[in-house]
């Protein structure tokens, strides 16, 4: 950011300083055909028509200096916007498959991180020396407050950055030892920001396997609890259902019908491994409910790796792993971290309002957790209602 406005205060200055100089050659143009003008006058060498024609070409002179002057900027300008995005598009690729690299076979989709190290910069981001073990098909939450390196540790299973140390391997295949395709067609991921690209919904879920058939589509949007509201989707085109277009970025649908629309696609994606990355954090109670019905139906059989700073969407995992500055401090089920007392029963009694104790089963916690929030959402709307009748 503040290259970029050091490069407009630059050309700010620079526009502003050609403008004046144009401003000024002008004035001195007008001042002296004027000037030469009346001196040949009264010399009587001219007449008052030829003064009238030279100071009018020089009016148009100034003008048509102004437009060169902007059309020039303007030339530059988008000069400098096409050698930006060159620069941007002939970005060297940071991250490059191994010559011999090959597809990599998940069957069991088990994940072992060996001894990982990894930082973004000097003691920004640090992942040191960490070791976990997630068997094939289990669900595993991961917590731990803002910069633990939750969302680093994903980003390195998705190898959008190399190790520095150690290594991480999939069903016993090291991921810097196959190609990048193959290693994130085999992950799906649900995030909280689900873009949607301008296009029609289908082609928006059909991005996740390009080549389903009408039978698998309609399937995975059944099965994500997409295909009631989509077939009641219209756009100014006259397009309807699923050829209906979502707008730029997905913005002529609400943020749990994007969600539907994304779990509808990682659904017919298929993919042995799912990641949900606070999957519905931006989702009110009502519509998380019913997201996290799909959610559960997505998860099925498949090896699962869940952040959430919302507790409660992932206390009734198989496994819930605490990290706190890129190491795991705390490991175990709901039931037994919360005994434990440690981070964890501290993040959870600090959303629960302490209601909930050590001695509070998983669905007891979550069920109390999920009451509160309807209780919540209730309080808002009964608020705004009596709002209403005050104010009519």
């Amino acid at each position: 950011m503040k290259g970029f406005l050091d490069t407009v205060y630059r050309q700010m200055r620079l526009v502003t300083g050609f403008d004046v100089a144009v401003e000024f050659t002008n004035y001195v143009l007008l001042f002296t055909v004027t000037s030469i003008s009346i001196y040949l006058w009264m010399d009587g060498a001219i007449t008052v028509g030829a003064i009238a024609i030279a100071i009018g070409l020089a009016l148009r002179i100034n003008g048509m200096s102004m437009w060169i002057m902007w059309e020039v900027g303007a030339l530059f300008e988008n000069m400098g916007t096409v050698v930006d995005g060159m620069k941007t598009l002939s970005k060297p690729i940071d991250i490059k498959d191994e010559k011999d690299a090959k597809p990599i076979v998940v069957d069991k989709g088990g994940i072992d991180f060996d001894d990982v190290s990894f930082h973004y910069g000097e003691n920004k981001g640090v992942i040191s020396n960490l070791n976990l073990n997630i068997k094939p098909g289990e669900k595993v939450g991961l917590v731990g407050r803002s910069g633990a390196g939750k969302s680093t540790l994903v980003n390195l299973l998705l190898r959008f950055h190399d190790v520095e140390g150690g290594n991480i391997r999939i069903d016993g295949q090291s991921i810097s030892k196959v190609t990048q395709d193959s290693l994130r067609s085999k992950i799906g991921m649900v995030t909280q920001d689900t873009s949607l690209l301008h296009r029609s919904i289908r082609d928006n879920i059909l991005y996740g396997k390009p080549d389903a058939t009408e039978e698998e589509l309609l399937a995975a949007t059944k099965q994500a609890h997409a295909h009631e509201f989509i077939e009641t989707l219209t756009d100014p085109f006259g397009n309807e259902g699923y050829d209906a277009q979502v707008g730029e970025r997905g913005v002529k649908l609400s943020g749990g019908q994007r969600q539907r629309i994304a779990i509808s696609r990682v659904l017919l994606k298929n993919a042995p491994i799912l990641i949900l990355d606070e999957a519905t954090s931006a989702l009110d109670s009502e519509v998380e409910a019913a997201i996290q019905e799909s959610l559960n139906e997505l998860m099925e059989g498949k090896t699962v790796i869940a952040i959430a700073h919302r507790l409660s969407t992932i206390a009734a995992m198989d496994r819930l792993i605490v990290l706190d500055k890129g190491e795991v401090i705390e490991q175990g089920s709901h039931k037994e971290l919360v005994a434990h007392g440690g981070v964890y029963a501290q993040l959870w009694a600090h959303q629960t309002g302490g209601f909930i104790g050590a001695e509070d089963t998983d669905e007891e916690g979550v069920a109390k957790s999920q009451s509160g929030a309807l209780c919540s959402a209730f309080l808002f709307h009964f608020s705004h209602i009596l709002i209403s009748l005050a104010t009519m």
